[in-house]
Parts: C-alpha cells; sequence; structure tokens
C-alpha cells in the first residue's frame, strides 16, 4: 500500500501544483490586461490597493479567519465595480474589442496625440478670445491622453487635416460656413475634422447652458481622454468641459492657464504596463537567468559530494 500510495501522492502534487501556477499566471494576465486598459500612472496605485486586498483575502481564508475574509472579500467587490465605473469609458471599449475578437489590439501599444506646444494653445486661446468678444458660438474637442474613437462622435465630421491656427479657427465657425454647426477636433498641433456631432447629456443642465454645452458634457462624460472648450452664442462666455463636469466662466488668460496646466500633466504621463514585445523580452532574460541558475545546482552539488 505505502509503495503504491507514493507515487499517486506525488502525481497529486504535481497536479496541484500545476493548477496553482495556472492559477497565478491567469491572474497575472488579467492584472496585466488592466494595466493596460488604464494606462496611467497616476492609477496604478489603485490596482495595486485591489490587487493588496485579494492577496489579503486569499491569505485570510487559508488561515481560517472566516470573519475578516469575509469582509475582505465584500471589498474587493465594491473595489471592482468602483474601479469599473471610474473607468467606465476604457472598460466599454474592451468589451467592445472583446466582442469583436479583436484581442490582440489590447497589446498593442497605443498611439499617442502629440503634445500641444505653447504656440498651438496660444492658437486657440486667440481664437476663443476673438470669438467670445464677437459673440459667436464655437465647440471644440482637445485630445488629451490618446486618440478619440470616432465612433464616440453620432456624426465624425469632415476630415480636414489641417495645420491650426487661429484665423482658420474663427473662419470655421462664421455663420455663413458650412461647417460651423457642429465642433472641431483639435489633434496635437492640427485640426483634424469639422463638423463633428457629439452625443448629448443626459444631466439636467441650468437653463442658461445650450447645446453645445451638453454636446461638451456628454462627449467628455463617454470619453475621458478629451477637453471641450465652449464658447456661448448668445453670451459670450468661455466654458471649458472635462469628465463631464462645466467650468465656467472663464477668462481667457483663465483658459490659458488650465490648458497649460492639464497638457503639462499629459506629457509627464507614462503608461503603466510596457508593450508586448517589451514584456517578451523581460520575461525571455529573467527565464534564461532561472534556467541557468537550476541549471547551475546540480553540478555543484555533485562537486560537493565528490569531495
Amino acid at each position: 500500500m505505502s509503495s503504491s500510495s507514493g507515487p499517486l501522492a506525488d502525481s497529486d502534487r504535481v497536479q496541484s501544483l500545476l493548477i496553482h501556477s495556472v492559477d497565478i499566471g491567469l491572474v497575472l494576465v488579467l492584472t496585466y490586461c488592466v494595466l493596460l486598459i488604464v494606462g496611467e500612472r497616476r492609477t496604478l496605485w489603485m490596482v495595486r490597493g485591489l490587487l493588496v486586498l485579494m492577496l489579503t483575502a486569499v491569505v485570510s481564508n487559508r488561515l481560517g479567519l472566516m470573519l475578516l475574509s469575509f469582509v475582505l472579500e465584500k471589498l474587493v467587490v465594491g473595489s471592482a465595480v468602483a474601479m469599473a465605473v471610474i473607468f467606465q469609458s476604457e472598460f466599454r471599449r474592451f468589451l467592445e474589442q472583446l466582442g469583436q475578437g479583436k484581442i490582440t489590439e489590447l497589446f498593442q501599444t497605443q498611439r499617442r496625440s502629440p503634445p500641444k506646444t505653447d504656440s498651438a494653445i496660444d492658437e486657440i486661446v486667440d481664437a476663443v478670445k476673438e470669438l467670445s468678444q464677437n459673440r459667436i458660438g464655437a465647440l471644440m474637442i482637445m485630445e488629451t491622453n490618446g486618440l478619440i474613437d470616432e465612433r464616440d462622435f453620432s456624426v465624425p465630421g469632415v476630415q480636414l487635416n489641417a495645420e491650426l491656427s487661429k484665423e482658420l479657427l474663427q473662419t470655421i465657425f462664421q455663420t455663413t460656413t458650412l461647417l460651423h454647426d457642429g465642433a472641431v477636433l483639435i489633434r496635437g498641433s492640427r485640426i483634424a475634422a469639422a463638423g463633428v456631432i457629439l452625443p448629448l447629456s443626459d444631466r439636467t443642465a441650468s437653463r442658461q447652458l445650450g447645446t453645445r454645452h451638453r454636446a461638451a458634457m456628454g462627449i467628455t462624460e463617454r470619453v475621458a481622454n478629451c477637453l471641450c472648450i465652449v464658447v456661448s452664442e448668445e453670451t459670450g462666455s468661455i466654458s471649458l468641459a472635462e469628465k463631464g463636469g462645466l467650468n465656467r466662466p472663464l477668462t481667457s488668460s483663465k483658459l490659458k492657464e488650465l490648458l497649460e496646466a492639464r497638457f503639462s500633466r499629459t506629457v509627464d504621463r507614462e503608461a503603466v504596463a510596457p508593450d508586448l514585445r517589451t514584456l517578451g523580452r523581460q520575461v525571455k532574460s529573467k527565464g534564461r537567468v532561472l534556467l541557468s541558475h537550476f541549471l547551475r545546482l546540480p553540478s555543484s552539488t555533485s562537486g560537493k559530494k565528490k569531495k
């Protein structure tokens, strides 16, 4: 009995070790996917906090601390739901890609829009100032961190890909032009499109806010990596929308200060997860070191026995 139970016990241990290894590997893959979805250094601490809660819940369950394990499990579920709400646009895009079978796109390095120079911000602020003084309505979308998916727009508009200038912005929003009734998409230092129709916000807004303000709130609710500048046609007031909120009224100098501060933070951001090639090189190098170290152990131990 003892001789027959020995191989069975060894096979059970090997099987248990393989199951735990696969479990840990799947958790690491899931964590890497979450980091790719988040894509920003400032949210890395939230992901780490969630992982700490998960590990603590597992350890407390193994130690038999049932009450602590129960509380931690509820905290993990609540934290996961909160993160899904905070990053709803990122998770929505992740689910869309997963449903369309475009899983490989998650592991590709996201193209980021080029950072805005001081001259580009000056051109935007000067155009907004002139439009505000003349009480010409305007709506401008500015990408902050990555490209906006055109599917987030109600109508993509007309592609321009023109050099950004205050004269061109003022011309587009003149009421005699065909493209004035819509938004302008600003990508880096270029005007990517004009006449873009944006989804409206469902929030109950003030009666002083018109369709442009509701559109600015709607697109910033739907897409996290953008800002919207609004110039009211009735009052000439300047507003800045971000993440569904509206900062108003603003002066041109205050708008310039906010844009410079916002895009300086965008340039300083770093990706929290490397691309797949970089990760593959790191895993390959670490694997070689571990393998070489493992292969040296038998020879060193055998040498000691010979002595």
